[in-house]
């Protein structure tokens, strides 16, 4: 089917260029008309690192040839380029918005409303949290994803994704800086800050999601964040997707996901019994959580939660301390 255009008249005066008002600013290449295609939804979850050539792909394939937007709170527009020679789109933009006045502005939404396809870069998800909650534009991704329009992540836009976020806002240092020996000696350390239904992604629901994942060493924070959202009562039996560096896990809308990449892959966790301990200034005890370790090739179905590909295993903490029924030389 021949792809129409049409020319939304807000944003008439962008013209392909750089605009900046109120502090965000917008770099647009290829076409100034939107693109009116057909688009499936889906979701790309990337753990960070290296970008994965084959998930951006697949993005721009539920894109259809339309217009692919890149969101950030800083950093610069050079996704453009990257994306733009990699896939055939109608467009490719960035758009940058560093703080909550620029997140009031109507027309920073209305550029989000009109993208076929959404990527949040990484960096900092405090910021994401902090600069865009209670603005048009977390409302705007809402309705984007709710339309069933694609949308991915990668690093710090993973970690925004899942219904329930780790988002440091205690301390704007960089969330890499908390380790997982933090999190398991003191589920409540000051830093530790969980929020929840930031996004509402169809399909991660009751999930927290992670990156740089085996690279960082964060099984362990991870499972202090899924034991405090049962101690916190926000959920008896939450779940955990935790992606590596270098890979990625694609997500199409009736749940089936695969795993792509050259990183370790990815972690699916569910935790199935209460924490025994997990209080203020004491160490984590946590049994039985269900874990499966999905590499690259494998495959995971995200609503049933049963993978093919994998290894299924059992992860418990004991006074802080991680024990798993893998062999010893697995990563986790």
């Amino acid at each position: 089917m021949k792809t129409r255009y049409f020319l939304p008249f807000l944003l008439l005066l962008l013209c392909g260029g750089i605009s900046s008002a109120a502090s965000y600013k917008y770099k647009r290449v290829g076409s100034d008309l939107d693109a009116q295609t057909h688009i499936e939804p889906g979701i790309a979850l990337m753990g960070g690192g290296t970008d994965q050539d084959e998930a951006f792909r697949w993005l721009c394939g539920k894109a259809n040839g339309g217009d692919f937007l890149i969101l950030r709170a800083r950093g610069k527009d050079t996704y453009n380029s990257y994306v733009n020679k990699l896939c055939q789109m109608n467009s490719v933009a960035t758009l940058i918005i560093p703080d909550k006045k620029a997140a009031q502005q109507v027309r920073v939404a209305r550029i989000i409303q009109h993208a076929t396809v959404i990527f949040i870069a990484g960096g900092d998800q405090s910021r994401y949290v902090r600069f865009w909650s209670g603005t048009p534009v977390q409302d705007a991704l809402n309705a984007h994803v709710l339309a069933d329009k694609p949308i991915g992540g990668t690093s710090a836009g993973l970690a925004v994704l899942g219904q329930f976020v780790y988002a440091c806002l205690e301390d704007k240092a960089n969330d890499a800086d908390l380790t997982s020996r933090e999190v398991l000696d003191n589920p409540y350390a000051k830093r530790v800050t969980l929020v929840r239904d930031y996004l509402k992604v169809p399909g991660l629901e009751n999930i927290l999601t992670d990156s740089h994942f085996a690279t960082r060493d964060r099984m362990g924070r991870s499972l202090g964040f899924l034991a405090r959202i049962v101690a916190d009562s926000w959920s008896k039996m939450p779940r955990g997707i935790a992606v590596d560096e270098k890979s990625a896990v694609l997500v199409e809308v009736n749940g089936r996901s695969k795993i792509v990449g050259k990183g370790q892959g990815a972690y699916f966790l569910q935790v199935t019994e209460a924490p025994e301990v997990c209080k203020a200034g004491q160490p984590l005890t946590l049994r039985n959580v269900s874990a499966y370790h999905a590499p690259t090739g494998a495959s995971f179905d995200v609503r049933e939660w049963v993978g093919d590909g994998g290894e299924a295993y059992s992860i418990s903490v004991e006074a802080g301390q991680v024990r798993t029924s893998r062999a010893e030389n697995a990563v986790y």
